[in-house]
């Protein structure tokens, strides 16, 4: 069956607290910190988006697993901000990390499940034998109108996964998908921002979603939450995915180790994908992991992981992600962070 062979991910050290965002717009940092649990985001340099922090991800999945880069049959990158409109940035991701031109390469979008989704095909073109090894990554520079609520947790950051058969780090014993019609986010041609529904996005879209996919995956797999070592859910704040665990019957101390968010902030396409290298990191042979994306417009992925033997000695060959979101920080005030993101925009 199809598995991770091999997982990495990327964090940009620049930060931005909650009171720095806050004091500008006369918010209320401790309702965000507070209700929101965020306490600062990642912030990407003016030289880094999807394509870098791409790369940086999937060295390390392959320093992890440590396979032939020419072996990789298809590219797929996740992502709803791809520096270009019309150009790939798949293509650049494979030539630099050495794939051959006979790989398959496609970007996906689909909200915030893009990188979910691109695991998804990956896993069903190893399980056909239609290629041997597949790179699927979720990676996000996200965007913030300045003053809106996203501003306070739209971030940057990337996780990569090698799929394929054979030994690897984790097995993937199940996978289903869910999905409606439920507009709660958007960004048409042109626009520099997305817009939201509000409170929409939260009963109708998100907890919705991501309910049913759970609840069909504890149906088509015959289990309950505990018999998961870990939970992963999408985190576009600190509270969701901590509240839809506990309302599917998981503890904290299960969803946890994969709870980036209150640091890190909302990485969109990268975000329950990052949440999983995370958990990875500190896995057990023989836990289960249970995992449910969720995207915008909407829809969730879910899948049903199995730790491997071969997990603990192959993680330790590339940083952990904690040690990427921990340490090393630089923090930069609003001004910065402005110039940055390219919020100031000059005259005609």
């Amino acid at each position: 069956m199809a598995g991770i062979i091999g997982y990495g991910a990327y964090v940009p050290r620049n930060r931005i607290k909650v009171e720095e965002i806050a004091k500008v717009w006369g918010a209320d940092a401790p309702s965000y910190k507070k209700g929101l649990m965020l306490r600062e985001k990642s912030v990407p340099s003016p030289d880094q988006d999807v394509i870098t922090m791409s790369v940086e991800a999937t060295r390390h999945a392959l320093t992890r697993c440590g396979i032939d880069p020419q072996k990789i049959g298809a590219v797929y990158i996740g992502s709803e901000s791809h520096p270009y409109a019309v150009k790939p940035s798949g293509t650049v991701v494979a030539e630099a990390i050495g794939a051959t031109p006979d790989c398959h390469c496609v970007d996906f979008e689909f909200a915030c499940k893009a990188g979910s989704e691109a695991m998804f095909v990956c896993m069903g073109l190893v399980d056909a034998g239609a290629i041997e090894y597949g790179l699927a990554i979720g990676a996000d520079t996200s965007q913030g109108a300045p003053g809106d609520a996203l501003e306070y947790s739209a971030a940057a950051g990337a996780a990569a996964y090698i799929i394929g058969k054979g030994d690897g780090v984790a097995k993937m014993l199940a996978t289903h998908s869910f999905m409606t019609d439920t507009p709660d986010f958007w960004r048409r041609e042109y626009m520099h921002y997305p817009r939201h529904a509000g409170r929409f996005t939260g009963e109708p879209a998100y907890f919705k979603h991501v309910m049913g996919c759970a609840n069909a995956m504890f149906e088509k797999t015959n289990s309950k939450p505990s018999d998961y070592a870990y939970a992963v859910f999408h985190q576009p704040n600190g509270k969701f995915p901590m509240r839809v665990g506990q309302m599917l019957g998981f503890t904290k101390e299960q969803i946890e180790p994969g709870w980036l968010a209150p640091t890190l902030g909302n990485t969109y396409s990268g975000s329950s994908p990052m949440g999983l290298t995370a958990t990875l990191d500190v896995a057990k042979p023989g836990d289960k992991i249970f995992m449910v994306s969720y995207g915008s417009g909407a829809g969730s992925d879910g899948f049903v992981f199995e730790v491997t033997d071969e997990l603990p000695k192959m993680r330790k060959k590339a940083p952990f992600t904690r040690t990427l979101l921990d340490e090393h920080k630089v923090y930069i005030d609003y001004g910065t962070y402005t110039k940055y993101r390219g919020k100031i925009r000059k005259g005609e």
